[in-house]
């Protein structure tokens, strides 16, 4: 800011009288300051307003408009300790009893202390050096190692059918075990304290159970030296099962690998016509080169790309088609191999004539090779002599001290029919109930599904707490008192006023902005109109009078509450609480009736609101009020003060140029005066 020095040879006080001056233009930027300001503040209340519309528009009465809102339920049982009910939508009332037989179980295993020493008779004799997650499996005991043999085979077989072997390889950790065992789908972790491996399953029930397995001999030794091993009737099973299933076994083997090698054929397939693709680019790349070349004759393809890659510089040079020629080759190697693996099938004809077998689309099927089919056969005869090895020397082993808890399924007794399931929790006809503890063997827990009356009634009791916070709100502020004499105070006044005294006036002018406004009046009338309108139900017309719903005497509600809707009979409502409940009387005898009218004045009022709330060129979508126009008028005023603040500076330099030329011409009257004054001898 310049720095003016005036009134030095006048000896006027110009400061003053310009300020004095230019105060009274402020007045109107200060008007335009404050008509912002209460511009600024009716924004917000709308805001605030509309806030609580949308709220209501977008919850509870946009539930209330479906018939599925009302369809609450509830469940009560005898015995809560024991069962848990949680109610779905679809579930219908009854009284069901139930018994609870077993629950479900987690398939656990504790490990050996594999660092025991027992003699021939199994009795401990001692305890070898502690072993840590990175001991190697595969080194000697005298080396820190456990002393597997490299190649043992392990199975984790599971309860739902599926099968992971794991092989004990050169150099593996006792922590790259416990990884793999992961792998396999169970948990697994190895206790360096209590130098024990513990394994469990990742899910209750049988689907869930384990059972650890020897795939070859020296696996069974490996499980022994891991003290994991039992050999109990799952495992015997286990191994029962690969000898019968052995043809099974074949069947899915062979139908899995010509499945597999059908879509290795059509992947490589496609990679061959990307490949032909990719020649037609470099073909035309070097055009030159190619031009006496016939594409479709790979020999000739593939000497031409010998021959250019052999020139001076050709590898570089050609490397794109070297590579490409890699690849192409790779490509038609693996084809080949794949089709060496399928042939067509074929079927006898009525005449005995073989017939290829075509699909539904007349494409020839393909099965597997006599030579595919015979290795897969012998891998499976292989697995089948080893299980029956090994399953006639179960017997002469007596494992470790393994404890193993088997996974068992829950089994309920629901109205005489038995259920059972792999977790505590069964979902049957829209209830989900979880046991906790078994019954006793006489016992039948009560299951009693019924109306939830209660939840239907704090639903609709919800709505009008909300509806009638916001129609309270409206009406205050529409009955407001007038503010007009206020207006918003300047730096200066506050400076004059305590912090209280600018509060109240503030609050003053803020309540009564939406004092007898038009768009508040048509949103509030609009609602009354719905709530206060009837409804045809079975022929009769209803309205929310019928199910005890009203609004109070004019003469003993509250001030800008005579709008809010009061249900008798309502706990929390001190004016009608001593009334009869008729709603609840009516949710419980004739639920259909209460339904159809609240969803019929809901979609009333939400379409309503909606209609309200459709944006226009003056306002936004989901807005009741003028929201775009009020901000372009926040805008006009922002620009109106910079003008006038503008007009109001230029005012201000205008006096003091004029002043500085006064004190100017003053100064050069004085140097005048002094001249003659020292002529004449003065």
């Amino acid at each position: 800011m310049a720095m003016r020095l005036s009134g030095l040879m006048s000896g006027m006080d110009t400061e003053t009288i310009i300020s004095e001056l230019v105060a009274v233009k402020r007045t109107k930027v200060d008007e335009a300051v404050k008509a912002q300001k209460k511009l600024q503040w009716k924004q917000e209340s709308w805001k605030n307003l509309n806030s609580q519309i949308t709220k209501l528009y977008n919850g509870a009465l946009s539930n209330l408009r479906f018939s599925t809102a009302y369809m609450k339920k509830t469940t009560k049982v005898s015995n809560p300790d024991a069962l848990t009910v949680i109610t779905g939508e679809n579930a219908v009332n009854s009284v069901q009893s139930l018994k609870i037989n077993k629950l479900s179980k987690s398939a656990y295993l504790t490990g050996a202390d594999i660092t025991e020493i027992k003699d021939a008779s199994g009795k401990v004799t001692g305890h070898t050096a502690d072993y840590k997650v990175d001991s190697v499996l595969t080194a000697s005991k005298d080396d820190g190692g456990l002393g597997l043999a490299v190649g043992s085979e392990i199975a984790v077989a599971k309860g739902d059918g599926t099968s992971t072997n794991i092989k004990i390889t050169d150099g593996m950790t006792i922590n790259e075990l416990v990884t793999k065992l992961k792998d396999a789908g169970v948990n697994a972790s190895f206790d360096e304290t209590n130098q024990r491996f513990f394994i469990s399953a990742k899910t209750t029930g049988k689907d869930g159970d384990f059972t650890l397995t020897g795939v070859n001999e020296s696996g069974l030794d490996a499980l022994d030296a891991l003290g994991i091993s039992s050999y109990g009737a799952n495992e015997k099973a286990y191994y029962q099962k690969v000898i019968d299933s052995a043809d099974a076994t074949k069947e899915q083997r062979i139908e899995a690998k010509r499945k597999a090698l059908l879509d290795k054929r059509s992947s490589l397939e496609d990679a061959q016509a990307e490949s032909l693709k990719k020649l037609d680019e470099l073909a035309a790349k070097f055009e030159t080169e190619f031009a006496d070349v016939d594409l479709t004759d790979m020999d000739a393809v593939k000497t031409k790309i010998e021959e250019l890659v052999a020139t001076e510089g050709g590898e570089e040079k050609y490397a794109d088609l070297k590579s490409w020629a890699e690849t192409y080759d790779k490509t038609a190697t693996e084809l080949a191999d794949v089709n060496g693996k399928l042939i067509p099938r074929t079927a006898t004809d009525e005449e005995g004539n073989p017939q290829e077998v075509v699909d539904e689309d007349g494409n020839p099927v393909y099965e597997l090779s006599a030579e595919a089919v015979a290795e897969i056969e012998a891998t499976v005869d292989a697995e089948v002599a080893v299980a029956q090895d090994i399953l006639t020397k179960l017997d002469a082993r007596t494992g470790t001290a393994a404890n193993k808890i088997s996974g068992e399924n829950a089994e309920i007794e629901l109205n005489g029919v038995i259920f059972t399931s792999n977790s505590n929790t069964f979902e049957i006809n829209g209830l989900t109930m979880t046991m906790n503890a078994t019954t006793a063997p006489n016992e039948e827990i009560t299951v009693t599904t019924q109306d939830d009356t209660d939840g239907i009634y704090d639903m609709i009791k919800d709505f009008f707490k909300e509806y009638n916070a916001l129609i309270n709100q409206m009406d205050k502020l529409y009955n407001a008192d007038s503010a007009e004499e206020y207006d918003p105070l300047t730096d200066e006044e506050k400076a004059d006023m305590s912090e209280t005294a600018i509060e109240e006036w503030e609050t003053k002018i803020k309540d009564g902005l939406l004092r007898r406004d038009s768009t508040l009046s048509t949103v509030a009338s609009a609602m009354k109109q719905v709530m206060m309108s009837g409804f045809e139900v079975n022929g009769q017309k209803m309205y929310l009078s019928s199910f005890g719903i009203e609004t109070l005497s004019y003469f003993i509600s509250a001030e800008n509450e005579k709008s809010a809707y009061h249900i008798n009979g309502d706990p929390d409502d001190a004016a009608t609480s001593g009334n009869a409940d008729k709603l609840k009387g009516m949710i419980a005898s004739d639920p259909d009736t209460v339904v159809s009218f609240f969803t019929q004045l809901s979609r009333e009022l939400y379409s309503k609101l909606g209609d309200l709330m459709k944006g226009t060129d003056y306002s936004s979508s989901y807005t009741v009020y003028d929201d775009k126009k009020m901000q372009s008028d926040y805008d006009d005023y922002t620009k109106k003060i910079a003008e006038l603040e503008d007009k109001l500076n230029d005012y201000e330099d205008s006096w003091y140029a004029k002043f500085a030329k006064m004190e100017t011409a003053m100064a050069k009257m004085q140097s005048n005066a002094s001249a003659v004054t020292s002529l004449i001898g003065g």
